[in-house]
C-alpha cells in the first residue's frame, strides 16, 4: 500500500488533521492545533492496532513535515510519536521545529 498516496488532509476550526481511511472502517490520524499563523502543535497520532508497524504513522509525519516547509509552519510536537520521529530525523527536520 502506498501510504503517501492515501493520506488525506482537512482543516478544522482549531487546526487540522491528516488521515488514512483503513479497511476496518477506522481512520489512522495525526492531528494538530493551530497556535498562530505559522505555528502548530502536533498533538496526537493514532493507527488502529491491526495496521500498526506498516509505516502509516511515519508517512503522516513525513507529510506534516513537507507541508510545514511548504507553508512556513513551525511545529511544536506534544505527541510522543511525532517528537520521536523529529528526533530520529535530526538535524534534517530541525528547520520546522519550534524551539
Amino acid at each position: 500500500m502506498d501510504h503517501d498516496a492515501s493520506i488525506r488532509f482537512e482543516t478544522t476550526p482549531k487546526g487540522g488533521r491528516y488521515f488514512v481511511p483503513m479497511p476496518n472502517g477506522e481512520d489512522s490520524r495525526l492531528t494538530f492545533v493551530k497556535v498562530s499563523d505559522g505555528h502548530i502543535i502536533a498533538d496526537h497520532t493514532f493507527v488502529p492496532v491491526p495496521y500498526r508497524g506498516d509505516g502509516i504513522a511515519e508517512a503522516m509525519v513525513e507529510r506534516l513535515i513537507a507541508d510545514a516547509r511548504a507553508n512556513g509552519w513551525k511545529i511544536t510536537p506534544t505527541c510522543w510519536f511525532v517528537a520521536d520521529e523529529i528526533t530520529r530525523h535530526a538535524p534534517d527536520w530541525d528547520d520546522v521545529v519550534k524551539r
